[in-house]
């Protein structure tokens, strides 16, 4: 077997089941599986083999999901590819081959079925790669943070459950205005070689990795900038993210012989950590633009996020939106929340009138860090954070965010009831970061770090 062209990458885990990506490649039109096998950490047994056959349309990837596992417990897997030299194999027969599996052990933890107890997480967003003839240009400079957050993963007491990425982890666009990327192959090159690089794969198969895509997995501030000959842009990048990104999220339902469900018909997903639940919300490929009703999020999945806000039980509930909630930017404020200031209010009142506590809504995509807390003039009993993690790694050709890149002097919105004001907790981190996420007692404690590690400011938010 060899090792994966791509990955592995965990994807989804829960306390009894985990989702790897692998990708592998083309063998003169031969079959080609790919597999993995795990054990609890400490054992020598290794698990039967589950394997997938790879197919030229998914990019010779697939996703490997494994069910049955215990809760809290740190398992051992191994992961490869190999073509079978019979061509009459199936993903059945192949489990009584001899295989060789590739020498690399990764390992991952099911989550803890213990619902209090205290939670960690890595946010980012933004990760620019640069691509010169299809290949990466400088990728150290792209790959350097993440061994930083794994450096921190390693050594942090409070164990990390996921790694959320909320937008932008490749850029289509990058060369936008010389030689625009538009065809499948060329995105693909482009997924494989930022997911492929030694710091960020190393962190990706091990850490459970949620993502959704912002616009440079398309176009730029799209779907603004949207023409009537990019049709053909976006199959071929969204066919490229829901491959190397949706693959492995929970988006994807389980079927009944618990393997993934591969028809896939919306982005967004929520999923839950003890008693902590997110909603990953998808602000980009939903929008509609019309004067006469515009939304940033489709009437399916604001009545979803809704639901989800009224009726959950969790102590904290993240909310990821790839654009910006608040605050409002002075200038480019159409392509996030902003520009759709009717819908954010709905979601604003719901919150407010339903008296939900501990809403707390994660972004990235300004190119800059900060977190806010937003109140009501007339209501004290309602608070809602946000929490900006952005870049991870920033091109020289655009700017970071400042504090006075935002509207920070008048209410985010005024209404019969009274007035949503916000203030910023901390001050506007201009440079690469990353954000470490600890909710533990009454608080959740928001660490950036910057590409180095080094700690950049802390701010807290109390939980009530």
């Amino acid at each position: 077997m060899l090792k994966p062209t791509v990955g592995p990458i965990l994807g989804h885990t829960t306390t009894h089941h985990a989702r790897i990506f692998l990708r592998g490649d083309l063998q003169n039109n031969a079959l080609v599986f790919a597999g993995i096998r795990y054990r609890r950490r400490g054992e020598e047994s290794w698990s039967k083999g589950a394997f997938a056959k790879l197919e030229p349309m998914r990019d010779m990837s697939d996703v490997i999901a494994l069910n049955d596992l215990a809760a809290d417990t740190d398992y051992e897997y191994q992961a490869g590819w190999f073509s079978p030299m019979n061509p009459a194999h199936t993903v059945d027969s192949v489990q009584e081959l001899p295989l060789q599996w590739p020498r690399p052990i990764h390992r991952l933890r099911t989550r803890s079925s213990e619902a209090n107890r205290p939670r960690a997480y890595i946010v980012g967003s933004c990760r620019y790669l640069r691509m010169t003839a299809g290949v990466p240009s400088m990728p150290h400079l792209g790959d350097r943070i993440f061994a930083s957050i794994s450096r921190l993963a390693e050594q942090a007491k409070l164990p990390i459950s996921a790694l959320l990425m909320t937008g932008d982890q490749i850029y289509v666009d990058d060369l936008n205005i010389i030689a625009p990327d538009r065809e499948f192959k060329e995105i693909l090159q482009k997924y494989r070689a930022a997911f492929s690089q030694p710091h960020i794969a190393k962190l990706m198969a091990s850490l459970p990795t949620y993502m959704i895509l912002d616009d440079h997995e398309i176009e730029d501030n799209w779907p603004a900038n949207k023409h009537k000959t990019d049709e053909h842009l976006y199959r071929n990048a969204t066919k490229a993210y829901e491959l190397y990104q949706a693959s492995h999220s929970p988006a994807h339902t389980l079927s009944a012989n618990g393997q993934l469900n591969k028809q896939l018909d919306k982005y967004w997903y929520p999923f839950t950590d003890g008693d902590i639940e997110w909603f990953v919300t998808d602000s980009r490929t939903r929008r509609n633009l019309s004067a006469t009703d515009r939304r940033i999020l489709d009437t399916d999945q604001e009545q979803a996020l809704c639901d989800w806000l009224i009726h959950s039980q969790a102590r904290v509930k993240f909310v990821v939106t790839s654009v910006m909630f608040y605050p409002d930017r002075k200038r480019l404020g159409d392509d996030a929340w902003q520009a759709f200031p009717e819908q954010r209010l709905r979601l604003l009142e719901t919150i407010r009138t339903h008296r939900i506590k501990n809403v707390v809504f994660i972004s990235g995509d300004v190119h800059g860090s900060l977190c806010s807390r937003l109140t009501h003039s007339e209501d004290p009993d309602f608070e809602v954070h946000t929490i900006v993690s952005s870049p991870l790694c920033n091109s020289k050709l655009l700017p970071y965010a400042k504090a006075s890149t935002f509207i920070l002097n008048q209410p985010l919105a005024r209404t019969a009831a009274g007035d949503y004001r916000h203030e910023l907790t901390g001050r506007v981190i201009s440079q690469d970061n990353f954000a470490h996420l600890v909710v533990e007692g009454d608080r959740i404690e928001v660490n950036y770090h910057d590409r180095d590690g080094k700690l950049l400011q802390s701010s807290s938010i109390k939980l009530r």
